[in-house]
């Protein structure tokens, strides 16, 4: 933090210590600096008008990119000792399902990644796209836009694009049309031809691609190499700038995503946001897009819980969110509001313009 930036008095030695678990390995590990970055500036802007509750925000960054059990035996572990106040972060869900019940109703758990929506653990607060409630509007619009109807799922083989999976089957349906394969491979799969052959011999025209990071990348590298490119479209809940940029001009073509929040998005608050990352880390820090920006989010929703609830204190939030007393802020994305335990916000559909992204429809 810049100790030049003037603050509001603070108790001496006092701090808000959060555990901010984000991928540095793995798959996701291609957008963790982006995660840290947003978050960093968070800690710092809030430190610059006091802090959350008049303590100094201190951010302790932990490796969300191993395996799920090792993840939250560390993050447990800190919890435990009394180490940090709070857990912020984007991992994948396998990792928020093992860590949640760990720190339950011990620390406040901000969830900052998209999901598969449902999430209900006490104390787990969630500021991500629920893909219950995206993907269809998404897939319509897609529809209505290019006139596909036969889908192909492809994803990661675990809880989050498993259960996306089941409901896009039912909005295929709803749209007039019908997921023809689903095909599930390993996080850190390298070699996708068996999956090509498959999606080329299902005749699909759109593929809903549930890959995370670099399993991505190298998903749509293949998927040009193999000419699906001219026949198919592709649709993505969970896709950023740093994944167009590794994966290289020709694969983004017929590419689309469907998030809260896209580097090129038009509005006073996301200007206003990309204006202060830039200037804070210059102009060759790593792209931040919807992912890496979550995690700025998760920041800003811990400190309005801990403003409304007077405390840090997990219950007392609760106690706050089931009153259904209204929880607020304004940040990149706009005016957000917690309704329950989710953060509500708009969504965009946005397609792939070689390394950017061109937002096409609020959803």
């Amino acid at each position: 933090m810049d100790p030049a930036r003037p603050m509001r008095p603070r108790t001496a030695g006092e701090t808000v210590t959060v555990a901010l678990v984000v991928p540095l390995q793995g798959p996701a590990g291609l957008f963790g600096p982006s995660c840290e970055l947003s978050a960093h500036l968070a800690a710092e802007e809030l430190n610059t008008t006091g802090g959350i509750l008049g303590r100094e925000v201190r951010l302790i960054v932990m490796d969300g990119g191993g395996p799920p059990e090792r993840v939250a035996a560390e993050v447990g572990a800190l919890v435990s000792l009394g180490a940090v106040d709070a857990v912020v972060g984007w991992h994948i869900s396998a990792v928020r399902r093992t860590l949640a019940p760990v720190i339950a109703g011990r620390v406040p758990y901000v969830y900052t990644a998209q999901y598969e929506g449902g999430e209900r653990t006490p104390g787990v607060f969630l500021t991500g796209e629920a893909d219950t409630e995206q993907l269809l509007p998404a897939m319509r619009l897609l529809s209505e836009a290019t006139g596909v109807r036969r889908w192909c799922t492809v994803g990661n083989d675990y809880v989050w694009p498993r259960i996306t999976a089941r409901a896009a089957r039912r909005y295929a349906r709803a749209l007039g049309g019908r997921i023809h394969d689903e095909i599930f491979v390993p996080l850190g799969t390298e070699d996708f031809g068996p999956v090509l052959r498959r999606i080329a011999r299902s005749e699909a025209d759109a593929v809903l691609m549930l890959l995370v990071g670099e399993d991505a990348v190298r998903f749509s590298r293949a998927f040009a190499a193999y000419g699906l490119h001219q026949r198919c479209q592709r649709l993505s809940t969970h896709l950023d700038e740093n994944m167009l940029l590794a994966a290289g001009a020709e694969a983004t073509e017929g590419l689309w995503a469907a998030a809260g929040f896209f580097e090129t998005l038009a509005t006073r608050e996301s200007l206003d946001f990309n204006r202060r990352y830039a200037h804070r880390f210059g102009a060759e820090a790593p792209v931040v897009g919807s992912l890496g920006e979550s995690c700025f989010e998760g920041l800003r929703l811990l400190a309005a819980l801990a403003e409304r609830a007077g405390t840090l204190d997990v219950r007392s939030m609760r106690r706050v969110t089931d009153s259904g007393a209204e929880v607020a802020y304004e940040g990149p994305r706009g005016l957000l509001r917690l309704q329950g335990n989710q953060l509500r916000q708009p969504l965009y559909l946005a397609r792939a313009d070689v390394f950017d992204f061109h937002v096409v429809a609020q959803l």
